[in-house]
């Protein structure tokens, strides 16, 4: 498979973290962008706690990998230290664990690693 990363990474700024992971692998869940955006919004931007990256790239995972969707926020956490968007943002009072370009970045990574 060849990298996404720089891609998925690329698009954060013009849409949100869940979005530029899930637009970027779509095609290997045979989905379309409108449908990745829709699937990706209630994900976005921590609203359901876990890191929306984290969450895009395993929505991928089920499809493709399901037997690996755990380890994909095992991996995360072990790299950045949690898999929770306030956690990471330091809003809970502790220090910047990852910016969101870098969890999208870190996300599509171990998206493309447990794919091989």
């Amino acid at each position: 498979m060849d990298s996404r990363v720089q891609e998925a990474k690329g698009k954060f700024g013009k849409m949100m973290c869940s979005a530029a992971v899930l637009t970027t692998y779509k095609d290997l869940i045979g989905i379309t962008e409108a449908e990745a955006m829709l699937k990706a919004a209630p994900m976005a931007g921590g609203r359901m706690e876990t890191c929306g990256a984290i969450l895009a790239a395993q929505e991928i995972l089920k499809v493709k990998a399901p037997e690996k969707v755990d380890m994909l926020e095992e991996l995360f956490e072990k790299k950045n230290g949690s898999t929770l968007c306030k956690e990471l943002k330091g809003r809970t009072g502790g220090p910047l664990l990852r910016s969101c370009p870098g969890c999208v970045e870190d996300a599509s990574q171990i998206l493309e690693q447990l794919l091989g």
